[in-house]
């Protein structure tokens, strides 16, 4: 075998090394992209518990997966209504009851959770099954039950009860737009 011949192999193996490296590379960029647009917030989030970007990424494809089986489902417009009168009702209260009206919040939304279809499997496992479809919304519901759990303590201003109904109302409002940004919901 000539020398030439021996280098073109070899320059054709590298090629077809570097060029699979750059695929790879372009893959796991898509990847991490979609993943960062998909769970927003919660993809750092899952980076820093996991203290590694590939472990996080590993977790949020599991949870990806593991949505997939559940039997998620959009309110009905009629239901729908009744959720958003209910919701008025807790706001109303708010005003001679703030500390109720944030605990019938909390429970509105729960509620609206399994009504959807999102299993009661405990809290973390709550947050993580909201995460596939509500990344963006849920840091608004951890910063809710925070003021929630204070307010059970009596330890909540005013101010801070405010802000959970806002926030309670942010993963609501999700919730009950199947998880779509209002305006784009698919007819």
């Amino acid at each position: 075998m000539s020398i030439g011949i021996v280098l073109v192999v070899v320059a054709a193996v590298a090629a077809v090394v570097v060029v699979g490296f750059a695929a790879g590379v372009a893959v796991d960029r898509r990847r991490r992209s979609r993943l960062r647009d998909r769970f927003g917030p919660e993809y750092g989030r899952a980076v820093e518990a996991t203290g590694s970007r590939r472990a996080a990424e590993r977790e949020l494809d599991a949870r990806e997966r593991r949505f997939a089986d559940l039997e998620i489902k959009p309110v009905p417009g009629e239901v729908r209504e009744q959720y958003a009168r209910r919701w008025m009702r807790v706001q109303e209260e708010f005003v001679d009851r703030p500390e109720a009206a944030v605990h019938e919040a909390d429970e509105l939304v729960a509620a609206l959770m399994r009504d959807r279809g999102y299993p009661d499997e405990g809290h973390e496992q709550r947050l993580r099954d909201l995460s596939v479809r509500h990344g963006r919304a849920l840091e608004y519901y951890r910063a809710a039950l925070e003021v929630h759990a204070m307010s059970t303590h009596n330890a909540a201003t005013t101010e801070q009860l405010r802000g959970a109904m806002m926030h309670y109302r942010t993963l609501f409002d999700d919730l009950l737009a199947d998880g779509e940004p209002t305006g784009t919901r698919r007819s």
